[in-house]
């Protein structure tokens, strides 16, 4: 998809969008915008969880040349899929639900590979959080050889609400990082679980750590201080796959 394929600009047209449920990555709106239509805009928004930020004209006008009306929404190349109907479709297949939680990680080139290795690994679905994620566009589908495509990807407002979510529906959370004390493959992987990686920058959140049911870490033994993100969610993704081909369910 062209970088250009990707925009949506103007009021009817980005309403035209939401009403026909096309999936949108963000939306961004003109900064003090005084319009008749911008309400039942932000309505839709809200009603489908769709990221959006208000913006001054000078950053609109450099997204596109044309004439946006001071709004332009990014169509995301992925359909998002709802926690709540996909949980109970992997539990009627007879699977084991294996969940891959990012928090906060911003950086295309890591979330693309990420994917690669959740898809290769059989992980059900990827959760992001509505705000603070890796924009899901040509580059990370690239990045990720075309899995971004076959992974079911699920976009919440509240990682923390879903996290309480899924213990309720009997899953466990597993938050890896590096002040942990228990090595990742001393655990039971095989249960039904979902993985919460954070960002290289700031880890994972406070907030969503609280939430989670362990902590494990990945040992090392060298002078660096962490593995970059995508590498580790690979290392645990497939420790995981190792222990699920050797249970028979």
């Amino acid at each position: 998809m062209k970088k250009k394929e990707q925009l949506i600009y103007g009021i009817h047209p980005v309403m035209e969008a939401l009403e026909a449920g096309k999936p949108l990555d963000k939306v961004m709106i003109q900064r003090g915008l005084r319009h008749e239509t911008l309400q039942k805009v932000l309505r839709h928004l809200k009603k489908f969880n769709t990221p959006f930020q208000f913006v001054p004209k000078t950053k609109l006008d450099r997204t596109t040349g044309k004439n946006h009306q001071g709004l332009i929404a990014f169509l995301s190349p992925v359909e998002y899929q709802d926690l709540q109907w996909l949980l109970p479709s992997i539990f009627e297949k007879g699977e084991t639900p294996l969940l891959l939680i990012l928090d906060r990680v911003t950086d295309i080139r890591n979330f693309g590979a990420i994917c690669r290795s959740a898809e290769c690994a059989g992980v059900h679905a990827i959760i992001v959080p509505e705000k603070g994620s890796a924009q899901i566009n040509a580059d990370a589908i690239k990045t990720s050889a075309g899995a971004l495509l076959r992974v079911p990807i699920c976009r919440v407002k509240s990682l923390v609400n879903t996290l309480k979510y899924l213990a309720d529906s009997g899953i466990k959370s597993y938050a890896v990082h590096e002040k942990a004390k228990t090595p990742y493959y001393q655990q039971d992987l095989s249960i039904p679980l979902a993985i919460v990686m954070g960002s290289e920058e700031d880890g994972i959140s406070d907030k969503v750590l609280i939430e989670t049911q362990l902590s494990v870490v990945i040992p090392m033994k060298g002078e660096t201080e962490s593995l970059n993100v995508s590498v580790s969610t690979a290392i645990i993704l497939f420790e995981t796959l190792r222990q699920r081909v050797n249970v028979k369910f």
